[in-house]
Order: C-alpha cells, then structure tokens, then sequence
C-alpha cells in the first residue's frame, strides 16, 4: 500500500495554530514539484466550482474541503495526487473520471499522475455534485424546546 505524504514528515506539522488554508499552503509550498502545483490547481478549481468552499487539515496533514460535509481531500503521495471523494460512489460520473477505489461502497477517488491533463469541466461538475449531495442528505436544525 503507498504511503500518503503527509505533515508528519514536513514542516506543516508545527501548525501553531495556522488556519487549515495556510497549512494547504504551506503543503503545496514543501511539496515543490508538479504534485504542488497539481494540487494548488486542483485546489483553485474547486474554489471556482464552489467559491464558499470552506478548507480543513485533518487526520495530521490531509487537505479537505468542504461544503455541508466532506467534499474530498487531496492526498499526495509519491507518484500521484489523489482527489478522494467522500460519497463519490453515489454521484454519476458521465466523464469518467474516478478511476481508483471504484471497488468500494462509499468513497471514489481520482488518481491524478505526473503529466496527466484535467477535464476541468467534467471536475468542476463532480465536485458541484457532491455539494448538492451533501446539501440534500444534511440533517434538518433541530428545533430548540420553548
């Protein structure tokens, strides 16, 4: 199994409190070669696809993003970033994108290799998907007692 690059090996680990956007930063900063870019490019698509996306650092260095739940993080690991989507097996794919993780019941995931090019158009509509996904299984507030 590939090991994730995670913030345990790199600087990202001091989080000091920093906001999970700059520790997002500071990730495509320390990676330093196309995984960075790839995945402040990733990033930047989602921002357009949902401008209200709210960013997260969880499990000790996994970039999330969110809308109403977990959209998908962004791991990197050695040869590839990985845009694993929360409850990608229940959204249509029509561009055939998810192309790891297609064996489980829940999650779907998007290997994205060195050189490879982004149908960004078929990405950004994924990720709007999941939002309405999220949007539609959100539980109602409950109602505080008089």
């Amino acid at each position: 199994m590939k090991k994730a690059v995670t913030a345990k090996k790199s600087s990202a680990t001091k989080t000091d409190g920093a906001s999970p956007s700059k520790l997002i930063d500071g990730r495509i900063r320390e990676l330093g070669d196309w995984r960075g870019e790839m995945l402040a490019r990733i990033r930047g698509l989602i921002k357009q696809a949902v401008p209200d996306v709210v960013e997260e650092w969880k499990w000790r260095g996994v970039p999330v993003w969110e809308h109403d739940g977990i959209i998908c993080t962004g791991e990197t690991y050695k040869e590839v970033v990985k845009l694993t989507f929360a409850k990608g097996a229940a959204l249509d794919d029509p561009a055939g994108l998810f192309n790891s993780s297609l064996d489980g019941n829940v999650r779907r995931a998007i290997d994205i290799r060195e050189g490879d090019k982004i149908n960004e158009k078929a990405l950004k509509a994924l990720i709007r998907a999941a939002v309405e996904l999220n949007a539609s299984r959100k539980k109602p507030a409950r109602k505080q007692p008089a």
